[in-house]
């Protein structure tokens, strides 16, 4: 006995992973931008610190970055099943290479996160730019990701 998915399935489900990744590099910039705040509450002093320790940036970022290392992960590993579900391969390009990468920094990024909390300035650091990295590829996987939407719309 063998389980065969609906035509009209394998061919909507391929809009999920972008549809996904979307919403994901908007959390990215949105991380990016807390992350900011983050430094800044860091250098600010005096009345102008308490303000900004009210935004509770250091909280929102964390659970962000959680919900984005999950969420990318999945959709990483769902635009991939959904691809060889839909073609039988997986087409190894610049794409599937950077965004395979894109799950690595963002893993590592994350996993940085105990250093940090003990006050480790390379930790940091690090953390900082292979986040600029992430938000640079997450750009590039954007644009390259819309032509592949393009054409998976064009064989409908």
């Amino acid at each position: 006995m063998s389980f065969e998915i609906p035509e009209s399935i394998k061919v909507w489900s391929q809009f999920f992973h972008p549809i996904l990744m979307w919403v994901l590099f908007g959390l990215t910039i949105y991380a990016l931008y807390l992350g900011v705040q983050i430094r800044r509450t860091r250098a600010a002093e005096g009345d102008a610190k308490k303000e900004l320790i009210k935004g509770k940036f250091n909280v929102k970022h964390h659970q962000i970055g959680a919900v984005l290392l999950a969420l990318m992960v999945l959709g990483t590993i769902g635009g991939m099943g959904v691809t060889y579900i839909n073609n039988g391969k997986l087409f190894v390009g610049p794409h599937l290479l950077a965004g395979l990468g894109m799950t690595g920094l963002i893993a590592t990024s994350a996993a940085l996160s105990p250093f940090m909390q003990k006050g480790q300035g390379w930790a940091r650091y690090t953390h900082i730019a292979l986040n600029v990295g992430l938000v640079g590829l997450f750009g590039w996987q954007a644009l390259t990701g819309m032509q592949i939407v393009q054409r998976l719309i064009e064989k409908l």
